[in-house]
């Protein structure tokens, strides 16, 4: 096993590393000063956190402050003697002296003085009096720890509605990839759109290969990840998100499918993650979108159903065929690799829906009779004639055993069908 991949025993489907929501499938444990680490980092920690324990952070932040300034007003005119009564109802020397805070006589006017103070509503019935300079810096220091309060509590709420994160519920990835033929060469393929008309601003796409690897040296490593090129050097993965686009991965030498044919692909163990990222038109800010895919969500020798049609003098794009593929018979079932060193030769010419069928004759299937093969045999003599430096084999569609052991590559990129009309 050393420097190979581990391979998918078939008992149980993988545990996904990305769910196609784009949650991360992780959890943290035995995290050390956990709470340290999170108390030190304040806001961040208030602003991913669910809104019912910010909302009730919310409402304890400005209660606590209240009732720690009342019971702050309170000590300050108990100590001053304004609660002081004689047996007979009276107020000790009410008449020769005035009190800290006027019209508060207990702890619950004190605490409602604190919220009249620090929410500056200002009823105008209770006051703090020039008698107590303690209880005017109180006044002081609550108004200033009310506009910190205040610019806290309000800046992480601001924070957390304005952040992007729910912007990415309207960025749409397909259900599942694509494997086919794309210019002669085998190509991954899955498609994104944003459902909204508002932009993505400098939009991009990266994909990562996930799959357990031992090393030469018999290191295991659970989780190995691999870029997956989607132009990245010739600027291709930067997008224009007007509409859905389909995105393609090279499979080269570089690629990690590169020795992956149809057979392997079933028993294969890995998971691609698929990320697109970019930024907020109405607030700049950046927003990320995830999604992955595992072996049985990538189909083999399928295209995706075209979806943006040309009406009048605009163009409607129809989102009801945004997940759906249609089937590629001529799609080589080796792998990338094997297809790189089989010469041209090897490989019969058979097109990808129908060689020679008119738009209104009806489709009998991929098998037909006598006279469908003497209408396709001149397609392919002219063809022949055309490029005789290219030694092409004419298949024969009725001999199914032979079509299977041999796997047919577009090599004319003449369209006999239009592909809005499969």
């Amino acid at each position: 096993l050393h420097g190979q991949t581990l391979r998918y025993n078939g008992l149980a489907p993988r545990s996904r590393f990305v769910k196609k929501n784009g949650q991360c499938n992780v959890v943290f444990s035995n995290m050390e000063d956990k709470q340290q680490r999170y108390l030190a980092d304040i806001f961040t920690t208030c602003v991913d956190i669910r809104w019912r324990y910010l909302l009730l952070i919310f409402s304890c932040a400005f209660l606590s402050s209240w009732l720690f300034f009342g019971v702050v007003f309170w000590v300050v005119s108990w100590v001053h003697g304004d609660f002081e009564v004689h047996t007979d109802g009276t107020e000790e020397n009410h008449k020769e002296r005035m009190p800290c805070l006027l019209h508060v006589q207990s702890l619950t006017g004190a605490f409602l003085f604190s919220m009249e103070t620090q929410t500056t509503i200002g009823y105008g019935f209770r006051c703090v009096t020039e008698e107590c300079p303690m209880a005017m810096m109180t006044v002081v220091i609550q108004s200033i720890m009310g506009c910190l309060i205040d610019a806290f509590m309000i800046g992480t709420v601001m924070a957390k509605m304005a952040r992007p994160k729910k912007r990415a519920q309207t960025l749409l990835f397909s259900h599942n990839a694509v494997i086919a033929l794309r210019d002669g060469k085998l190509c991954l393929m899955w498609r994104v759109g944003n459902l909204r008309k508002s932009h993505i601003v400098e939009a991009h796409v990266r994909a990562q290969f996930i799959r357990p690897h031992i090393t030469a040296e018999g290191e295991f490593i659970p989780m190995e990840q691999t870029d997956l090129n989607v132009g990245y050097d010739e600027g291709i993965d930067r997008l224009f998100l007007v509409s859905p686009l389909i995105i393609i991965h090279e499979i080269d030498k570089e690629s990690p499918l590169y020795g992956m044919s149809k057979a392997n692909l079933e028993i294969e163990d890995f998971e691609i993650v698929v990320i697109l990222e970019g930024m907020v038109e109405a607030t700049a800010m950046t927003t990320q979108a995830r999604s992955s895919y595992l072996p049985n969500e990538i189909l083999w020798g399928q295209r995706f159903e075209p979806l943006i049609f040309e009406d009048r003098d605009t163009y409607q794009v129809d989102y009801s065929r945004f997940h759906k593929t249609y089937e590629v018979s001529s799609t080589p079932h080796c792998s990338a690799k094997e297809l790189s060193e089989t010469p041209i030769h090897d490989f019969c010419y058979e097109n990808e829906v129908a060689l020679c069928e008119d738009e209104g004759e009806p489709e009998n299937g991929r098998s037909g009779g006598a006279s469908d093969h003497l209408i396709r045999k001149p397609l392919f003599q002219e063809r022949l004639r055309e490029q005789a430096s290219e030694v092409l084999c004419v298949l024969d569609m009725d001999d199914k055993v032979e079509f299977e052991r041999l796997t047919a590559i577009p090599l004319d990129p003449l369209t006999y069908r239009k592909e809005s009309n499969i």
